[in-house]
């Protein structure tokens, strides 16, 4: 059972005991990510994530690093589109040092222009070693096609001469606009306890940034294509649609859809596609959510002269698979679902970023009772009906490797309904 205070700034506090166990999961979501940056310091906030643990007003680099590890604990963060995080995971004996670590670097970082320098290099190598590697990188080159010119369509990472002329100052600076308790969650499970938790926070958050900046540009997805003829093995491509919000009615009857399209190796894709004509090694899709919009689509690897009959095949298949699904494979997504829900609250990290996402996105905690409820409402009819909605949209497509028997974009989309 989750317990959630909100303190006189606006910070939310939640955190859920998980009788038997040791350990505790604790971090720090800021509802900042990449689309809050504009155009000339794009990938700071991810630049910003870095420096965070690169020194204090009272620690430097190794010795927040040695906090936590000398006591056999993990530190670590991400940045999405939307989302900033900070955690810890510990044995529950060690958690103040978690809360003082994850505090100190939200409150005293230094920015040090010595530091900034050094991860700079560190976040070019990042780039570089992404760019090597395809099936990573047409992810971003079908988000800029799909969202051109707006902060939804640009890379996490930034570009390599962005990183490398973004300022001391715009760093910092992009902290104290956008971090805001109002816009945090501290969320914490395992072996916790509430109150005590929530006064240790207290304690520690005296000065967080106070940034006002809460608009974001809406996301208005578009279509296009990105192509970039490269000598490999395989070609990469990426054909997908414009998907759905988090709080779009059929959210679970389009990620049912896309797991029996192409969550596994029953699934319809892998099974025709692989398993009968073996055109590929792997094969899936995936929906993908946020606050405003969201993305469907299908990844695979393919073979130079295998394109030209996995095209054709792909199609009819997204055009074939609304209207033809089974109830046998209804369930099974229902059930894929569930046990995925399921799975996800043995782990303290999942419980306490769950709990946190949901307060930011939903402004609440969702039960799984009420998540069980809403998979079990997902129908045949809730399924084709999104499916055909989704698919029935413009298409964007990336794609990189040996093209020259690549279809463009405009050819596949004819064959598309």
């Amino acid at each position: 059972m989750h317990k959630i205070t909100t303190l006189e700034n606006g910070l939310r506090i939640v955190t859920q005991n998980m009788p038997g166990l040791e350990t505790v999961s604790m971090g720090i979501w800021n509802f900042v990510g990449g689309r809050d940056e504009t155009k000339d310091i794009n990938g700071v906030a991810h630049l910003l994530e870095h420096m965070a643990f690169k020194g204090t007003s009272t620690k430097n680099a190794l010795q927040i690093a040695e906090t936590i590890e000398n006591v056999g604990g993990d530190i670590n963060a991400y940045t999405s589109k939307e989302i900033t995080a900070y955690y810890v995971k510990l044995l529950a004996d060690d958690l103040h040092y978690g809360i003082d670590i994850l505090t100190d670097i939200l409150q005293n970082s230094t920015f040090a222009e010595d530091e900034l320098n050094r991860e700079r290099g560190v976040i070019i190598q990042e780039i570089g070693m992404y760019l090597d590697t395809p099936d990573d990188m047409i992810f971003d080159y079908w988000q800029e096609k799909a969202y051109p010119d707006q902060p939804m369509g640009r890379s996490i990472l930034g570009k390599t001469d962005i990183i490398k002329n973004i300022s001391r100052d715009e760093v910092k600076d992009f902290m104290m606009n956008h971090y805001n308790p109002k816009k945090m969650i501290i969320s914490a499970a395992g072996k916790i306890d509430h109150d005590q938790f929530v006064e240790s926070i207290k304690k520690s958050c005296t000065n967080l940034p106070t940034g006002l900046s809460t608009e974001r540009q809406k996301a208005d997805y578009k279509s296009g294509e990105y192509r970039e003829d490269k000598k490999l093995e395989q070609i990469h491509l990426l054909l997908g649609f414009e998907g759905i919000d988090y709080h779009h009615d059929d959210y679970y009857s389009l990620l049912v859809y896309s797991s029996l399209l192409g969550g596994g190796m029953s699934s319809r894709l892998f099974q025709e596609i692989r398993e009968k004509r073996g055109l590929v090694y792997g094969i899936s899709s995936f929906s993908s959510s946020y606050t405003d919009t969201g993305v469907f689509g299908i990844y695979c690897g393919t073979g130079e002269n295998q394109i030209q009959e996995l095209i054709p095949v792909l199609c009819d298949q997204l055009n074939e698979s609304p209207n033809s699904i089974t109830e046998k494979e209804i369930n099974r997504g229902k059930a894929q679902l569930k046990a995925s829900l399921m799975m996800g609250r043995e782990s303290a990290f999942r419980r306490c970023e769950s709990a946190a996402r949901q307060l930011l996105v939903f402004d609440r905690i969702i039960d799984p009772v009420e998540t069980i409820k809403n998979i079990d409402k997902v129908s045949k009819e809730t399924v084709q009906k999104i499916a055909n909605e989704i698919i029935k949209g413009p298409i964007t497509i990336s794609s990189i490797g040996p093209l020259s028997k690549l279809e463009n974009i405009d050819k596949i989309q004819n064959r598309i309904n």
